[in-house]
């Protein structure tokens, strides 16, 4: 089992370890999230074609499961959402890996990194006590990483920390003291809820980082919070989707 970061949709984004590691895999399993997201289907898709140089790959996708409203949960609800929701993805994949040949390749290809707030290392470790598996997981380029490269920023101040969190946690969680705060997973755009506490706080946002829709926005929060808003529901209603990030910095003193 290979577990592969393979950035943000980019060719580019490939490290040498990730084109050799995509070269040795027989089947690629990628999660169907419906027609909304078919075109990160289809990107994974075009990777292998630029990329593999057999044919004996494949792609197989496998139906996700239904997650629930994450939103409407408080803590230990969506821990259980989550928890229920990696069970059944897990009991499919292990229905899918009894039907491999002996000693086939499969690979995940794991949008960004796998090891920032991607759980697909978490449903491995479950399969691979069901089964004998020899796991190698290949770090990729992040969304973090492009975000940055994008505004051309240093995420830390000098000797500073870096935070990073969900949107769920940030409005309860924040503080100065965190340093530069990086928000991923936020659908709703949290930070907005900092606008009274804080409003001078600088945000660096970016959508689809690397891929040709990216759009970027940076400024004083109380002052381009809106128009993130507007730039953000935009991509959401070219594509169907959004995947967005963003950092948030103190002023400095």
């Amino acid at each position: 089992m290979h577990i592969i970061g393979v950035g943000l949709g980019s060719p580019s984004h490939l490290t040498g370890e990730a084109i050799a590691a995509m070269n040795e895999v027989d089947v690629f399993l990628v999660p169907d999230k419906g027609e909304r997201k078919s075109e990160l289907l289809e990107l994974r898709r075009s990777l292998c074609e630029q990329v593999i140089e057999h044919d004996r790959w494949e792609l197989r996708t496998i139906s996700d499961p239904e997650r629930g409203p994450d939103a409407e949960r408080d803590d230990d609800q969506y821990r259980a959402g989550v928890a229920a929701w990696h069970s059944a993805r897990v009991a499919r994949l292990v229905d899918e890996f009894r039907g491999m040949p002996d000693g086939a390749t499969v690979g995940f290809l794991v949008w960004g990194d796998p090891a920032f707030y991607d759980s697909t290392i978490r449903m491995v470790d479950q399969i691979a006590g069901q089964m004998d598996l020899d796991v190698r997981v290949i770090a990729g380029i992040s969304a973090i990483q492009v975000l940055a490269a994008e505004h051309g920023i240093p995420l830390n101040a000098v000797g500073g920390p870096v935070h990073i969190t969900t949107g769920r946690r940030l409005v309860e969680d924040w503080s100065p003291d965190q340093g530069t705060v990086v928000v991923m997973l936020d659908g709703h755009l949290a930070c907005r809820g900092l606008v009274q506490r804080a409003p001078d706080l600088q945000i660096y946002w970016g959508a689809c980082v690397g891929m040709p829709q990216q759009q970027l926005r940076s400024g004083r929060l109380a002052d381009v919070i809106a128009e993130i808003e507007q730039a953000r529901a935009a991509v959401r209603e070219e594509l169907g989707w959004v995947m967005d990030v963003y950092a948030l910095v103190s002023p400095r003193p």
